[in-house]
């Protein structure tokens, strides 16, 4: 049978060579410091080097370019003010005008090097969303595999399913190192198409949409061999819950890999139950029963920071880091740190 490319960009992806697992690269634009592969700072190869965006007039027309060429879904937002970390290297683009429907970010007018000034305290980044997702599992790196094409979410079939296609889904949804990779709709049989078969990875790709498969919707698979369904990632270790009753209540710590020490709190500052409830399904738990402030499980360590304050959620997302805050470095505020009471689906000790 024929073997395609699994791509979501208009353009066939490239296979570069990257520094790290933080930068996910289509061929002239990138995504660095994101929590999975469809966000982060943008940066954009120019004059033979990658630098980045400056934000003036960002917004989320230029966002839905990137995510278009990135091969993501929607742009959720433009982010501004180096929300993702400054970069490095020159500012290579400023005062971009994309009106939506151009292919690539080099279609769209801007501003070049040398014909602004512009520091990296601005940099410009996005966050789209993913056209890979995880369902039905305990927390939100574990799950059954869906894919989205055609304006519709689909599974993958299990044939040929195995450890190095697990890591790729596990390094594109920001999960880290596969734990354990399942098949025979362990978590649960899907709806809708089946859209992959035969997925072949390589573990070097750092999206699905690099590796191999029969082509879109070509396959006899029935949803009892979901069983693509994923590898159990293991938890990415970017949030915890300390000095709670139980697994699923206590104080709410965030890792950030840019601190001097690594671990720190979160501000209570309007902190309901829409953060809670983004916190309670990022750590596997039930429905959110409570958001605590005022460090109700107590203050945090005194040589922890707190990260974030005036965090922001909707409530559908899938990590607190995906909601709106303010990153802050404040040793003066654990007296609102704040916390989450969630239900325990399972033994819960």
């Amino acid at each position: 049978s024929q073997i395609y490319v699994l791509t979501w960009s208009r353009r066939q992806p490239q296979h570069l060579n990257m520094p790290d697992s933080n930068h996910v690269t289509s061929e002239s634009v990138r995504l660095v410091n994101g929590n999975n592969s469809c966000s982060g700072r943008l940066e954009v190869f120019y004059n033979n080097q990658w630098g980045t965006v400056c934000d003036d007039g960002w917004d989320l027309s230029d966002a839905a370019v990137v995510c278009r060429e990135m091969g993501c879904g929607d742009a959720i937002e433009a982010k501004s003010g180096a929300y993702f970390r400054p970069g490095g290297g020159q500012v290579s683009m400023n005062d971009i005008g994309c009106v939506e429907n151009e292919p690539t970010l080099s279609s769209c007018s801007s501003k070049k090097a040398g014909e602004f000034y512009c520091d990296h305290s601005k940099d410009a980044g996005v966050i789209c969303r993913s056209l890979v997702r995880l369902v039905n599992g305990s927390h939100s790196c574990s799950g059954r595999v869906e894919v989205f094409n055609g304006g519709q979410w689909g599974t993958v079939c299990d044939n040929g399913w195995d450890y190095s296609d697990a890591a790729v889904i596990c390094k594109e949804m920001g999960c880290g190192n596969v734990f354990e990779q399942r098949i025979g709709g362990f978590f649960g049989q899907g709806l809708g198409p089946v859209w992959l078969n035969d997925v072949q990875c390589y573990n070097s790709e750092m999206n699905l949409r690099h590796c191999n498969f029969q082509g879109w919707g070509q396959n006899s698979c029935g949803h009892e061999k979901d069983a693509t369904v994923l590898s159990l990632c293991r938890y990415s270790g970017r949030i915890k819950l300390e000095n709670g009753f139980s697994a699923c209540s206590g104080r709410v710590e965030i890792f950030n890999r840019w601190g001097n020490t690594n671990w720190g709190t979160v501000c209570g500052d309007n902190w309901d139950l829409s953060e809670a409830a983004v916190v309670c399904r990022e750590m596997g738990c039930g429905d959110a029963i409570a958001a605590k402030g005022a460090a109700y499980f107590g203050q945090g360590p005194h040589w922890y920071p707190v990260w974030l304050d005036d965090v922001n959620c909707i409530g559908n997302e899938l990590t607190l880091a995906a909601c709106e805050s303010k990153q802050i470095e404040d040793f003066q505020l654990h007296y609102k740190d704040a916390g989450v009471i969630c239900q325990c689906p399972l033994l819960c000790l």
